[in-house]
């Protein structure tokens, strides 16, 4: 039976028996797990096979891992400093995983992990914390200082650190819900227009419209594939931003 409402394909269900208990809740293998487990596979896959066979002239899929991943290099360079290099495969694999997870999303049948909020908050939150690691031990008590911006007069520090501090922890919040949102708009658009389609497909007017539904849905398709490769960039960018607080301070 297909889905009737263009919110199912974000209920999460199980797939398996209990596993084993945790807190008093069974913890069971859903459909969610199978879209983080797939999303994982594809995602090594995909950096991992092109670069098996290196070679000096190296084939397309090479190609285009390489440029990826350049691109990747380029971006948190840019963004936190050269000091942030050592922190290019973290930041690499978030975005591969993101990147890997929105277009599974649009395959039917398969669940979309980022359009849950806290599967995002999770990697938000991973992304803050080796800031705040990494900001204390390179800086120590000095890495308080981020939350006063340099210039600010004694008398408003008061005011100031607390809002700093405020704007700095609701930024995993911040970046898993745009992530969220993008991912949970999308795609109840293009269940509403291919439910759209379906319906001119079978009630007659076809001849009347002819394959402008069937168009459409090409278009946001195409659409789609730019967001979900333009939200995981956002992401990895706004990570190497935030990282720089770590590295560099202000």
């Amino acid at each position: 039976m297909g889905m009737h409402s263009p919110v199912e394909q974000f209920q999460v269900h199980d797939m398996s028996a209990p596993l084993f208990e945790l807190g008093g809740h069974a913890i069971t293998f859903t459909n969610f797990s199978l879209g983080a487990v797939l999303a994982v596979l594809c995602g090594t896959l995909l950096v991992v096979l092109p670069m098996l066979r290196r070679s000096v002239i190296p084939g397309r899929f090479q190609v285009l891992i390489e440029m990826m991943y350049k691109m990747i290099e380029n971006l948190i360079l840019d963004a936190a400093g050269p000091k942030a290099r050592p922190f290019l495969p973290f930041i690499f694999s978030i975005f591969v995983f993101i990147m890997t997870s929105n277009l599974l999303g649009l395959i039917p049948g398969v669940y979309t992990v980022t359009s849950q909020f806290v599967a995002n908050l999770l990697l938000a939150v991973g992304v803050i914390g080796v800031v705040l690691v990494t900001g204390f031990v390179k800086h120590g008590l000095h890495f308080f200082h981020v939350f006063v911006p340099s210039g600010v007069p004694a008398f408003l520090v008061p005011v100031i650190a607390p809002i700093e501090v405020v704007s700095f922890f609701i930024r995993p919040f911040s970046l898993s819900l745009r992530l969220f949102a993008n991912m949970l708009a999308g795609h109840i658009l293009l269940k509403v227009f291919a439910g759209m389609t379906a319906a001119v497909a079978t009630s007659g007017l076809v001849a009347s419209v002819g394959i402008l539904p069937l168009v459409i849905n090409v278009i946001i398709v195409g659409f789609e594939i730019f967001v979900a490769l333009l939200q995981a960039y956002i992401f990895t960018i706004l990570s190497s931003v935030y990282l720089r607080d770590a590295l560099e301070m202000h």
